[in-house]
């Protein structure tokens, strides 16, 4: 199976894999290659691919939706994070959500001074200067 994860921005990850593990909103579920087409939506958390001859890795996914249409699985989600173990996928999504954090907290604080301009802007208009 050729497993691909969209982002909206960019592929996460193109690969031939033996078999998924993932969790849908009515619970977990594998794949292997000869699994019947579906599409399910994927509630956020671990999932678990193997890449052809290869160990186990991991994948953090948020909300998504997984689409297996013959020998091709797509997974497209806003935000994912790949880990060859457990222990470095924990320590990448931490290190995601901090840097997202730190984003967040530099827009909230533009849009703040946007605003005071804007109303400083208006505030001047009204008066005339």
């Amino acid at each position: 199976m050729k497993l691909t994860v969209w982002l909206p921005s960019q592929i996460l990850l193109e690969e031939e894999v033996d078999r998924i593990k993932a969790e849908a909103v009515n619970g977990w579920f594998g794949m292997l290659p000869r699994h019947i087409d579906f599409v399910t939506a994927l509630v956020p958390g671990v999932m678990t691919f193997q890449p052809c001859g290869k160990p186990e890795e991991y994948l953090a996914v948020d909300h998504g939706i997984l689409v297996k249409c013959g020998a091709q699985v797509s997974v497209s989600t806003r935000n994912a994070v790949r880990g060859a173990s457990l222990e470095h996928l924990k320590a990448q999504v931490e290190e995601e959500f901090r840097a997202r954090e730190e984003r967040e907290k530099a827009a909230r604080a533009y849009e703040a001074k946007l605003e005071a301009d804007l109303v400083r802007h208006l505030l001047e208009a009204e008066r005339g200067v």
